[in-house]
């Protein structure tokens, strides 16, 4: 496979304008082995967000999943995302291609700027909450340390910043270590966590959770659907991370390397989130920790646990996608991209964002790009093994006045069809998005824009 990617990689040289980090990885390329991918996933699924998220089964001290329904909704969730990632990192794990060259196969040169930046922008965004957050568990270290004279979050949080932009100049190789560290600092913390709380907490645990009748209605589909939407950035983009991943896995094998760590860290902090709110009545980790825990030296570590989980969930699915997507749009050098979408995430003033009165504000901004996403990976998953066969010729993919150039109109008005589709339920939106998008992705490459160069090499080809 080396010797054809690198064939590949000189046609491109003379058919794109883009930097060499979006052209096609090769063998020699590739430096992230099974175990690192593991650690990365590790340390990605670990992070308040999805503590939060196992905390809102718990409303106004009553919960609305037993701990049954609620590991069950997990191990389907988990179970469908392994699936998608291990089907749509294909394509980038055979020919070495990140997520916004993958685009264009559906959506065209053009139309890809619009899909990938219903990628680009959120991650963005994502950026500077997570790090504002980790600034904030910094400013705790920064008080307890100074006796309480130090007391500024907004340097806090320019300088984890301006840490996490400097490390992200290093690419994955920063991916890999950073999420190293992340994991083996997860598996300490929040194996202490579990011990307090059952040592401490067991009775509150079992009235308000455990023997809870719970629900096997909407809210047990909700779970689910809030999970595979909280993934939806990152499997869509699944190509910028299995293009790093050293060659030789059979796709079984490589669809384990995300089920078994996503299961570890994911459903692992599901369940202390659900613990934490049924041990306190406080659905925000980050004040229910504080509470069991009623200790300065400890409080000290959990700060910097949420700090490292922040940079570790940052470098996996905030930076990377991004940094591609600024590197397409502008033809910018990959370290330059980095630098601008770091700078980007301390402009979109997360300060504000997470504060109660914009709250509204935020989950109506996640429930629009949510929508979009499942439509774009049902689309992506329709063209490359129902349309393509998986046969995809890369060096047309660079090729600005090629096949793929301009919009295609039957990807791009298919993802329209299918976000519009997923509101009408929003609390199914991811599925309905993703059944939509992919039917009427289908149909109109069969039946509708006849002529159009996007059914070269498809099974609609004439």
């Amino acid at each position: 496979m080396s010797t054809n990617n690198e064939r590949v990689d000189s046609q491109i040289e003379h058919a794109t304008r883009l930097d060499e980090s979006l052209h096609p990885k090769t063998d020699q390329d590739r430096t992230v082995k099974p175990k690192d991918y593991i650690f990365m996933w590790v340390g990605d699924g670990v992070n308040l967000g999805n503590m939060t998220l196992g905390a809102s089964v718990i409303v106004a001290g009553v919960a609305t999943l037993n701990i049954f329904q609620t590991i069950l909704a997990a191990i389907a969730a988990i179970a469908i995302i392994s699936t998608v990632f291990a089907l749509n990192d294909r394509l980038g794990y055979k020919e070495g291609v990140p997520y916004v060259v993958q685009l264009r196969m559906s959506f065209g040169i053009k139309g890809t700027v619009i899909s990938s930046l219903l990628r680009g922008i959120p991650a963005i965004v994502w950026y500077g909450i997570q790090s504002w957050i980790g600034g904030t568990a910094l400013n705790e270290i920064a008080k307890i340390v100074t006796g309480g004279s130090f007391d500024n979050i907004f340097i806090c949080f320019v300088a984890l910043q301006l840490f996490q932009i400097i490390l992200s100049l290093f690419g994955f190789h920063a991916v890999k270590w950073v999420e190293t560290i992340a994991s083996i600092v997860f598996a300490a913390g929040l194996i202490y966590v579990f011990v307090i709380l059952m040592s401490n907490y067991s009775t509150e645990i079992t009235q308000n959770w455990i023997q809870a009748k719970g629900s096997w209605g909407l809210p047990f589909f909700g779970l689910i659907m809030v999970f595979l939407g909280n993934y939806a950035g990152i499997f869509v983009s699944a190509a910028d991370y299995s293009r790093e991943l050293k060659t030789g896995m059979s796709d079984k094998k490589r669809a384990t390397l995300y089920f078994f760590p996503i299961t570890l860290s994911y459903g692992f902090v599901i369940v202390i989130g659900a613990m934490l709110a049924a041990a306190t009545g406080i659905t925000n980790p980050a004040l229910a920790l504080p509470i069991i825990l009623n200790n300065d030296i400890l409080s000290v570590v959990v700060s910097a646990f949420i700090i490292v989980t922040v940079i570790a969930t940052n470098m996996v699915a905030n930076i990377i996608p991004p940094v591609y997507v600024i590197t397409m749009l502008t033809k910018l050098k990959y370290k330059t991209s980095a630098i601008i979408t770091g700078m980007l995430a301390l402009g979109a003033f997360p300060w504000l964002l997470i504060k109660e009165s914009s709250a509204k504000g935020l989950d109506m901004f996640i429930l629009i790009y949510s929508a979009f996403l499942g439509p774009v990976i049902s689309i992506l998953l329709v063209d490359y093994y129902i349309l393509r066969k998986q046969k995809v010729n890369v060096s047309d993919l660079y090729k600005e006045d090629g096949p793929y150039a301009g919009f295609n109109k039957a990807g791009l008005l298919a993802m329209l069809i299918g976000a519009a589709a997923a509101f009408i339920v929003v609390h199914l939106a991811w599925v309905i998005g993703v059944v939509v998008a992919g039917i009427a992705y289908y149909l109109l490459s069969k039946f509708a824009f006849k002529g159009s160069s996007f059914k070269r090499e498809t099974i609609f080809e004439k």
